[in-house]
């Protein structure tokens, strides 16, 4: 298969997922808006969420990976197995404890650490801590279900994976919808959600434990013990967790700063669900698929291999990124209007909302890049490097943050945000071409200048139209003719931007033709997968 078709694997799953989580956040924000119960939801869900991304999604796909697939080349499909329980006895018994440690140290983490500016409002307290309870075991759940991933990823099987998440979505929206019909008030919804994260995990658990199987490794239970490969992956695990939760954790240090103004949580969270839709459609694609990739092709000793995965991957995501970035700094107003303001979101939230889109537009590119850039340092089982500039970007984060929240609000939050991701992505491809890992590749360095013009030309094109079609895309004009000129809109912009990236030269017929054709030497990783079912 080829690299591109990859790619559209785990991208259409994760399209499907986004637009789940389109519904769901339409849904919440009619039932919530950006009031006291959107904020606590938001923010305890950040909790589980966080420690997810940081020890589990983080961890496994960069150090569990490329371990996992050594133990099936060196010692076949029952080696993997065997590496795969002691992992899985250690990883269960933590993720044991630690759900209980934190489940007792609720309150007082919220209070210090999670939103110290909600403790001046006892029931929006009192309600995050609750929820931050019901909600927290999803971790353990979707943590076992991150290893899992892994494996599955490694045996080039992507769509069991990239598929799960779409059920959380389902699920809340089934829950927002029966709480709708049965008209129950904000904090009943509340409670209703979190059980649905809970009831979230234990499905996505149970989907890719079932792919695992379907592929022909049973998992048993090890008593947990510190192995030389446990201990060789712990080594790797903890500086690519921090590095691949990086964007979680300025989330977090964000949502401990806007937790002193009033709907600033809920308005970062509701702009972050759009912005996530080509990060997530594009980025995670990328990122899922190179990893295995990539350490395919350096076991292999096929460096010119190696160097071509990364080129095309980065050209794919800024052919791709670069006008969705540009249609969400010109219009971001509007698509916030359509999606969400009705019910209790107001015109007011809409303003606020756009504006933190309009900035996360800026950064969209540097967060799609550094999707890719990243395995070519864990590839090379290098996640000290990535962890280095993590903590910088951390740093300044945080500083713009408390720099900029007390004459920007959220809108300062999101600046932050976005400088952070630039400074990262410049760190990670300046080290990348210094040591030698970029190969030079003069098309691309051509090409990407010819499609930075094309998305320029069409976000003139769009701002214009915008200006033109001020009353059909207003709040005043019923909502299938904002929903008509906003979608004839964004056709419009397509064929505008394809027309230029083609006419200029950024990309061409025969390019795409060669991508799609292109198939990696088979190493034994997928001479050992293509010997069982397809687990999709």
């Amino acid at each position: 298969m080829s690299l591109v078709k990859k790619f559209a694997t785990v991208g259409g799953a994760t399209l499907g997922s986004r637009i789940f989580g389109f519904v769901r956040e339409t849904f919440m924000a009619a039932a919530l808006g950006t009031g006291p119960v959107a904020d606590a939801f938001n923010t305890a869900f950040r909790l589980p969420n966080t420690f997810r991304r940081l020890f589990a999604e983080g961890a496994f796909n960069s150090a569990f990976v490329p371990l996992f697939a050594k133990e099936i080349e060196a010692r076949g499909m029952d080696g993997a197995r065997r590496f795969s329980e002691e992992v899985f006895g250690v990883l269960f018994t933590v993720l044991l404890f630690l759900t209980i440690a934190m489940e007792l140290a609720m309150p007082f983490i919220v209070r210090e650490l999670i939103a110290p500016g909600f403790a001046d409002d006892p029931p929006k307290f009192a309600s995050t801590v609750s929820f931050a309870t019901i909600m927290f075991p999803y971790l353990a759940c979707m943590s076992l279900a991150a290893m899992m991933a892994g494996m599955l990823n490694s045996l080039h099987r992507y769509f069991a994976a990239a598929i799960a998440p779409v059920f959380l979505n389902i699920i809340l929206i089934g829950v927002l919808a029966y709480a709708w019909h049965s008209g129950h008030d904000a904090v009943a919804v509340g409670y209703g959600l979190s059980w649905g994260v809970m009831a979230a995990g234990l499905v996505q658990l149970a989907i890719v434990w079932f792919a695992v199987r379907n592929a022909g490794i049973r998992i048993g239970f090890r008593r947990p013990r510190l192995t030389a490969n446990v201990r060789r992956l712990l080594v790797l695990a903890l500086p690519a967790a921090i590095t691949g939760g990086i964007t979680q954790i300025n989330l977090l240090i964000n949502t401990n700063i806007a937790s002193a103004k009033s709907g600033a949580v809920s308005s970062l969270v509701y702009a972050d669900r759009i912005y996530q839709l080509p990060l997530g459609v594009v980025g995670i694609a990328v990122a899922t698929v190179l990893l295995p990739e990539l350490s395919r092709a350096l076991r292999a000793g096929n460096i010119n291999e190696a160097s071509n995965l990364q080129n095309r991957s980065v050209e794919f995501t800024l052919f791709l990124t670069l006008p969705a970035a540009a249609a969400l700094l010109v219009m971001s107003e509007a698509i916030v209007r359509l999606l969400f303001e009705r019910g209790k979101f107001l015109p007011e939230s809409t303003v606020v909302v756009g504006q933190i889109l309009a900035i996360y537009g800026l950064g969209l590119p540097a967060f799609v890049l550094i999707k890719a850039f990243i395995p070519g340092f864990f590839a090379r089982e290098d996640t000290r490097t990535p962890m280095i500039f993590a903590a910088i970007s951390v740093a300044v984060n945080v500083s713009l943050a408390l720099t900029l929240f007390p004459t920007l609000a959220a809108s300062g939050i999101a600046t932050a945000e976005i400088v952070a991701g630039w400074v990262n992505a410049i760190l990670l491809f300046a080290t990348l071409v210094w040591r030698g890992h970029w190969g030079r590749d003069i098309p691309l360095l051509t090409r990407i200048p010819r499609l930075v013009i094309a998305a320029a030309i069409m976000a003139v094109a769009l701002h214009f139209a915008v200006q033109w079609l001020a009353f059909p895309l207003s709040s005043a004009a019923p909502l299938l003719t904002r929903a008509l000129t906003l979608c004839g809109l964004v056709a419009a912009a397509m064929v505008i931007y394809f027309a230029f990236a083609f006419g200029l030269g950024g990309a061409s017929l025969g390019m795409i033709r060669r991508s799609l054709r292109r198939r990696g030497a088979s190493g034994p990783v997928e001479a050992a997968a293509s010997q069982e079912p397809d687990a999709s």
